[in-house]
């Protein structure tokens, strides 16, 4: 039997907007090398894999068109919404829950990831295409690299330099406090060394914006907005060493692939 695939657009509430993700719910485990294909064909920053379990949660997975990644928000939220917007889920980052929100919108409880600072963030300059001044500082934590720049119209300004940001790791994730339009922050994010150049909208970089936000202004609950080509709008909450991020999702799309999954091995 052909498997189901569903492509959602999270957090956002009209189509064409927020970040795509193609969403599996497969009815056994199957291999790693059938579900990173599926992924390169969907060409999505994200495609997830879900398998229901015996206790009634789901196990989930995320890849990329080229790696595995150990957590991702938006196709969370993606998976969730398939899923009528409630949902446990087992993943390489623990237990993640998903519950609805307010106004429509679906909950998710995901680990904070804080940064410390690392410097005045100047070196950044050249793989950003900014002027030294306009930015503010650096901060890092694990694989996250935050360089903060001085207003939201310098996140649009940016300019990245695909070679020097691989050059530095690959990873980095530009912010400004406060952001626009009301909102407490602006960013946007780039990681070619997990095959995507620019990520239309984050959720797991609200984990690292959040605690940055709540360290600075002595508050917990935020809204962020990421001012990719496509945009989109995040809830944050943050609670000890958890975020609560929050979006809206609708479905573009549904069909199925033409072959059956694999099975795992035993």
């Amino acid at each position: 039997m052909a498997q189901q695939i569903t492509v959602v657009d999270a957090f956002t509430d009209r189509r064409y907007a927020g970040n795509q993700a193609a969403v599996c719910v497969l009815a056994a485990p199957t291999t790693e090398g059938w579900m990173q294909a599926v992924a390169a064909e969907m060409n999505l920053s994200e495609t997830a894999f879900v398998v229901p379990r015996g206790d009634g949660d789901h196990d989930l997975r995320w890849f990329t068109p080229t790696v595995e990644v150990d957590l991702c928000g938006h196709a969370t939220l993606a998976a969730a919404h398939v899923l009528g917007g409630t949902a446990r889920f087992h993943t390489r980052s623990g237990p993640l829950t998903c519950s609805p929100g307010p106004n429509g919108t679906i909950e998710l409880d995901l680990p904070a990831r804080p940064v410390n600072p690392v410097g005045d963030g100047a070196s950044w300059a050249p793989a950003l295409g900014l002027a030294a001044d306009r930015i503010v500082a650096a901060s890092q934590g694990g694989d996250w690299v935050l360089v903060e720049v001085a207003t939201a119209d310098d996140v649009r300004a940016v300019v990245p330099d695909r070679a020097a940001i691989l050059a530095r790791g690959g990873y980095v994730l530009v912010a400004s406090h406060p952001g626009d339009e009301g909102d407490d922050s602006a960013c946007r994010y780039f990681a070619p060394r997990a095959g995507i150049d620019e990520d239309p909208v984050t959720g797991s970089a609200h984990c690292v914006i959040g605690p940055w936000l709540a360290g600075r202004t002595g508050r917990s609950t935020f809204t962020g907005r990421q001012l990719s080509a496509r945009g989109g709008v995040i809830g944050m909450r943050v609670a000890g060493d958890r975020v609560t991020v929050s979006g809206h999702a609708v479905t573009v799309l549904e069909g199925s692939l033409h072959d059956d999954p694999p099975t795992a091995p035993a």
